[in-house]
């Protein structure tokens, strides 16, 4: 086992003008994620000793909007090639160890493939990572000597129609010591139809000196794939989507149809949890045991315990739901929300900062907010907390056991006393008392002979 260090250089300085966007390409979401920060994971896996991202377009907006403290940036001001963008990093690093380096816009890299390329730098190679490519178009060759060792890579512009038809391709990913990286970058020339400076001619370089090149493979034939269009970042997400589906599936949860499922975040799974299709889950999100979320639906930052169904196209986000429940169809629960044991919101009811204790239910039309709820309350059609009044938010307090009629208004801030009943149609303007019946005066009146007016012709 190596115990040399490991540091990782990350090239993310491409303007992408095929994504055709402002967005500098990195930061574009993959899995509800900047593409840049599922490289950073895999890297942050072999817990390297620094850790540094070449920058260049828009590089204030990545480095701001990432927030990394175990990042060191480098910056690229002028675009002249991968090997002139190492050169940017390498006064950040430290003069030891092994040196990776990897790519902001190729967000699939497997941990496991990385290490292979480290132990082989660490032992005394410059490790290349090589794939064989159905279709090798757009990428540089790896071309072997007689005796079937690298010999150099040659990039598609530069290729002879010999080379171009050779299918083993570069995939850029490299692992050098940190002292030959040094010196093969110190002898790189921009000689090339491009007029840039190629990091893949350190490969000729450490030929010319005899040193071993150490050929890896990655551990799946798309791992390697990268982004330069919406197109191929496309591509990329129903990958990832994919591979979060197939583990979903390994860990015993049951999926509709595991190629309609979106997981843009972080989402675990208790025994016997069913998921419809099209349902996206953002940020993080915890299911109990027995959890049963319907078609449609979007869960973004809840928990949600043991037993509950979440019926189709309905709205979670910032809300804890607690076990055996039932939200839904068409419910919307916002930020803020605590749902006890067995508590129903059915369809078209909103339910905003608020808490409903055990067993309360709101099962159409209504809308909760900025209210506290005890146990037992029902609360009916129609009803609304008016918690605004233009200029601040107010309270609803609703004590256990409460039963409210349906079209009824509770303006904030009020407070209905345990066990109340208010009536159909009722607008609560100030606190109701505890176990009598709360209502508005009115009247029924008929007038006869009425008749209802007709609209000339």
């Amino acid at each position: 086992m190596t115990t040399q260090s490991l540091q990782v250089v990350i090239l993310a300085a491409g303007q992408g003008k095929r994504m055709h966007s402002r967005l500098p390409k990195v930061l574009h979401p993959l899995a509800g994620r900047p593409m840049l920060l599922h490289v950073l994971d895999s890297a942050r896996r072999l817990a390297p000793t620094r850790l540094a991202v070449v920058i260049g377009h828009g590089g204030e907006a990545v480095a701001s909007r990432l927030e990394a403290p175990d990042v060191v940036w480098a910056m690229q001001d002028q675009q002249l090639g991968t090997g002139h963008a190492v050169m940017q990093a390498m006064p950040l690093l430290e003069k030891s160890g092994v040196v990776l380096v990897l790519y902001g816009d190729v967000p699939r890299i497997a941990t496991g493939t990385l290490r292979s390329l480290f132990d082989a730098a660490a032992e005394g190679a410059l490790a290349l990572l090589t794939q064989e490519a159905d279709d090798p178009k757009g990428y540089g060759r790896i071309v072997r000597d007689a005796a079937g060792r690298v010999a150099r890579i040659v990039e598609e512009r530069d290729a002879t129609e010999a080379e171009r038809a050779i299918r083993e391709v570069n995939t850029g990913i490299v692992a050098a010591p940190f002292a030959k990286l040094e010196a093969w970058l110190a002898g790189l020339t921009n000689e090339n139809v491009q007029r840039e400076y190629y990091l893949t001619d350190i490969v000729a370089a450490a030929v010319a000196e005899g040193y071993p090149v150490a050929v890896r493979r990655p551990q799946s034939p798309t791992e390697c794939l990268g982004v330069n269009s919406k197109r191929e970042l496309a591509r990329l997400e129903r990958l990832v989507q994919l591979d979060r589906a197939n583990a979903l599936l390994e860990a015993g949860v049951t999926l509709a149809d595991p190629a309609r499922v979106d997981i843009r975040g972080e989402l675990s799974c208790g025994k016997d949890v069913s998921i419809d299709v099209n349902c996206v889950f953002e940020g993080r999100v915890a299911l109990g045991h027995g959890v049963t979320v319907g078609a449609h639906c979007v869960l973004r930052d809840v928990t949600v315990g043991e037993g509950t169904e979440i019926r189709p196209f309905s709205l979670l986000e910032g809300a804890e739901v607690g076990a055996n429940a039932r939200i839904g169809p068409y419910a919307r629960i916002r930020p803020g929300t605590t749902l006890a044991d067995e508590v129903h919101v059915g369809n078209f009811v909103e339910v905003k900062a608020s808490t409903l204790g055990r067993a309360s239910k709101a099962n159409h039309l209504a809308y909760v907010g900025d209210a506290t709820v005890g146990r037992d309350v029902n609360i009916g059609a129609g009803t609304i907390t008016c918690n605004y009044d233009g200029a601040a938010k107010h309270r609803t307090v609703i004590e256990d056991d409460v039963h409210i009629g349906s079209d009824v208004q509770l303006v904030a801030p009020v407070t209905v006393g345990k066990g109340a009943t208010i009536g159909a149609g009722t607008t609560v303007f100030r606190d109701a008392p505890a176990g009598e019946l709360t209502v508005n005066d009115k009247s029924q009146v008929t007038k006869p002979g009425w008749k209802r007016p007709v609209r000339r012709k």
